[in-house]
């Protein structure tokens, strides 16, 4: 999913720029709302993972590989406003110190990832929670949902910016075609992982976890008579 340099031509790697910095300048603002000192050390925690994930890709057919993008997780565990933040250090970091992406494509790859991957999973968390029973078991089938819907669809802005400045001899309809099937595949693991991960977090705390917030009920801790109630 990472675009490398000259991907795309000057005016569309600009306005994806642009784009990019809206979308992070509001994320900064939101990001306050959702972050707070129990909830600020996990969105560290998260991006350390979506990091370290990144880094590691699996065989998806024909000589093609995938990873995760984690945009649907990290809104789910931090919030959608403080995961297009985890998603920006990310790609910053792996585009300055590991050349994974392009430099002059960071807008792209941000624009793709860090906002169309965050708020398509996000969307479609939220859609599928108004659906599913509202208990905490259902906060991993909706997070699977989102990470399989997120993949594909950042796949497809992906070819419809190629489509717009695309500077590779490859028909812009043969690129859709192959990433769209492609990251749908990658989708599956997508959310795989994303739903497994969640699981793991809600098993221990879940009081930490965004999208779990009202299905939850945390109760102070109180003393009494020299005993921790």
């Amino acid at each position: 999913m990472h675009v490398p340099d000259g991907f795309l031509n000057l005016p569309t790697s600009a306005a994806t720029a642009v784009v990019a910095a809206v979308g992070v300048g509001l994320a900064v603002r939101g990001a306050r709302r959702e972050l707070n000192e129990r909830t600020a050390p996990l969105a560290g925690l998260v991006a350390a993972f979506i990091f370290a994930t990144q880094m590691l890709n699996f065989p998806v057919a024909a000589g093609t590989s995938g990873h995760l993008l984690g945009g649907a997780l990290a809104a789910i565990l931090v919030g959608p406003w403080t995961a297009t933040l985890c998603l920006t250090v990310v790609l910053i970091v792996q585009g300055f110190l590991f050349a994974d992406g392009g430099i002059t494509a960071l807008g792209t790859n941000i624009t793709l990832m860090a906002l169309v991957g965050v708020w398509v999973g996000w969307g479609a968390f939220r859609l599928a929670t108004k659906v599913l029973p509202k208990r905490l078991a259902s906060i991993p089938v909706a997070g699977a949902i989102g990470g399989l819907l997120s993949v594909p669809t950042a796949a497809l802005t992906f070819a419809a910016l190629f489509a717009i400045g695309g500077t590779v001899p490859v028909p812009a309809e043969t690129v859709a075609i192959a990433m769209g099937s492609v990251h749908l595949v990658i989708g599956i693991g997508e959310a795989l992982i994303t739903a497994a991960a969640i699981s793991a977090v809600l098993a221990v705390r879940p009081d930490l976890v965004y999208g779990a917030r009202g299905l939850t009920v945390t109760k102070p801790l109180q003393i009494k008579e020299g005993v921790l109630a």
